[in-house]
């Protein structure tokens, strides 16, 4: 599983990567982590509003950080 932090580096988007990094280790998932900071790449995805989680290219959430639980359903 590919989890893609996409943002350009904001307060929040940090928080995003740090809150998606714990849920996956509490799921106990096999996943890597990429942060994307590229503009072009981010609106590539169609999002408009950072921070944003994608999962294997998937948009799953944009312009805010999920609560945990939320991030856990998002990324069974």
């Amino acid at each position: 599983m590919e989890i893609q932090i996409l943002g350009t580096g904001c307060p929040k988007c940090k928080k995003l990567a740090e809150a998606a990094e714990a849920a996956a280790k509490e799921l106990k998932l096999d996943y890597q982590l990429n942060k994307v900071t590229d503009i072009n790449e981010i609106m590539a995805f169609g999002v408009m509003l950072t921070p944003a989680l994608a999962v294997d290219g998937d948009v799953k959430v944009a312009g805010k950080v999920p609560s945990a639980e939320e991030l856990k359903q998002l990324l069974k």
